[in-house]
């Protein structure tokens, strides 16, 4: 048997590198693993993301650039949780992630959470950030 795993993969219109770079940046424990890219007859922009993956606290992302342009982009409906150990982090990810993008709930309290914020980044990626009660 087999251990499968299911990774988020993420589809950028040519912003895959600059948006890894910045996740890396924000994140603690985060690291760029690998690049591909697409070469000069590739029908893509020639050094652009075939294939990348990333780590953000020891899980593991995949993206790319995508070579068909498109109408859609990414959305609320799905969203990365993240659990963060402190109110600093909690605190760092959520004004470094809404900087540029929105904020679709604002930090606070929740019966469940000591602190709770949802965000939508500069690139379209919702993030749930949470800081768990003791």
């Amino acid at each position: 048997m087999t251990n499968a795993k299911i990774t988020t993969f993420l589809m950028f219109a040519g912003q895959a590198e600059e948006a890894m770079n910045f996740y890396v940046s924000v994140f603690e424990r985060a690291e760029i693993h690998m690049i591909h890219r697409f070469g000069s007859d590739a029908g893509a922009a020639e050094g652009s993301v075939m294939h990348a993956t990333f780590s953000l606290k020891g899980q593991t992302f995949m993206c790319i650039d995508s070579i068909v342009k498109h109408e859609f982009g990414f959305t609320p409906a799905i969203s990365l949780f993240v659990e963060c150990d402190t109110e600093q982090e909690i605190e760092h990810l959520f004004h470094k992630l809404s900087e540029g993008g929105a904020v679709l709930m604002p930090l606070s309290s929740t019966p469940i959470s000591k602190s709770f914020g949802w965000v939508s980044d500069r690139y379209g990626v919702s993030w749930q950030l949470n800081l768990r009660k003791a």
